[in-house]
């Protein structure tokens, strides 16, 4: 048993002797990898610590120069650059990598794809877009087609848009028929400014095809009738918004009010807005809808309409128009009083906020189909809000 034990002593000085000849041959292997650093990869080091990023940009350019493994810190540098806002010195770091021949095909790529993101970055659309576009069939395609159609949005190139948009479906395999829709729109309402309207209907019947619900269609569709004098059919046309989002109505509302004043029977106009208030309550609908029977009716029939609709759902808006209804039927010694306090409400009306963008909260007076703080479409609620800006 004592010969056994013995020979077991040796065992860990064998241990320990391989663990030192291994950390040992570790040591050798970094300091011959940090030998192989070129000079000036340690002075760009320096440079960029010292805030000096131009002079650290020439050092790392000659670290490429001697050793092209480090074009992988080229590009990290270059998105850092672009990410803090100095996009000068990220488009000079890509543009020496592009100009650099014995680059490799990958990484001319990616050089591609970061250049064309500072270009894009900087507002150089036309040399942002002629990069993106050399993209088509590398790794980079999915995200280049992406840029492209914010390219696209921002010019409102929207036939562009279309095309890019519907490449976008085939690759990434998910639908995009929303913002095809819109794009055909907005070429829609274009016609319209220009009074083009077999140009419109073709829009809105490829906005229809690519999604059947789009009120905004609708709504365009309705508009080009009325313009031509056709308000019957335009009010039978902004009426089919009810079964594809009756949300929408209120957008709808003042058009549907303008169309019937043109028309003989104004009675009508009323009901149809009645039932609409009464189904889908809108500050919208219920403005409109006060101006008509205002108009048609008279200050008391418009301010029972408005005391109904109060008991119902309070609101600074009906509180104004029933002070307007008021004010119309009051005696001369009253009005003073009465226009005071209602300048006071309409001043207070016009500090809150409106429409709300579901996805960011943007806030804004005017209805966007396109929101101007995420930009994202059909994000909006098409039915204001009172509610102050702050709060949820």
């Amino acid at each position: 048993m004592d010969l056994d034990l013995w020979w077991l002593l040796p065992i860990p000085a064998v241990f320990f002797a391989l663990g030192w000849i291994a950390a040992r041959i570790d040591i050798s292997h970094l300091l011959r990898e940090s030998r192989a650093l070129p000079l000036s990869y340690f002075r760009g080091l320096n440079f960029l610590l010292n805030e000096q990023p131009d002079k650290a940009i020439e050092s790392f350019i000659e670290v490429v120069k001697v050793d092209p493994q480090t074009i992988d810190l080229h590009f990290a540098l270059g998105s850092l650059f672009r990410r803090q806002g100095e996009i000068d010195r990220a488009i000079r770091m890509h543009q020496n990598l592009l100009d650099r021949p014995d680059l490799p095909a990958d990484k001319r790529t990616m050089a591609t794809y970061e250049l064309a993101q500072d270009f894009h970055r900087a507002g150089l659309l036309d040399r942002a877009e002629e990069l993106f576009t050399k993209l088509d069939g590398t790794p980079f395609e999915h995200p280049a087609l992406a840029h492209l159609i914010s390219i696209y949005e921002t010019e409102k190139d929207w036939t562009k848009a279309i095309a890019a948009t519907r490449r976008m479906e085939a690759l990434a395999k998910q639908p995009y028929f929303k913002e095809i829709a819109q794009y055909h729109c907005e070429l829609a309402q274009a016609a319209l400014v220009k009074a083009d309207y077999a140009k419109a209907a073709a829009e809105l019947d490829a906005a229809y095809g690519a999604y059947r619900g789009s009120t905004r269609a609708t709504l365009l569709a309705g508009d080009a009738d009325a313009q031509q004098g056709r308000d019957a059919a335009a009010i039978a046309t902004w009426q089919k918004i009810e079964s594809q989002n009756p949300a929408f109505l209120a957008l709808a509302a003042d058009r549907f009010a303008d169309a019937y004043r043109r028309l003989p029977d104004a009675a009508q106009g009323i009901r149809v807005l009645k039932s609409y208030q009464a189904q889908y309550p809108s500050l919208d609908l219920l403005n409109a809808l006060f101006t008509l029977v205002l108009e048609h009716e008279g200050p008391e029939p418009a301010a029972t309409l408005i005391k109904e609709e109060l008991a119902r759902n309070p609101t600074l808006l009906g509180l104004d128009r029933l002070l307007e209804a008021q004010l119309a039927a009051a005696p001369a010694e009253r009005r003073h009083d009465l226009a005071l306090v209602k300048g006071l409400v309409a001043q207070h009306i016009k500090r809150l906020g409106m429409y709300k963008c579901d996805h960011c909260g943007f806030r804004a007076k005017q209805y966007y189909w396109r929101c101007p703080g995420c930009l994202k479409w059909e994000t909006y609620s098409p039915k204001r809000t009172e509610m102050p800006d702050g709060y949820a």
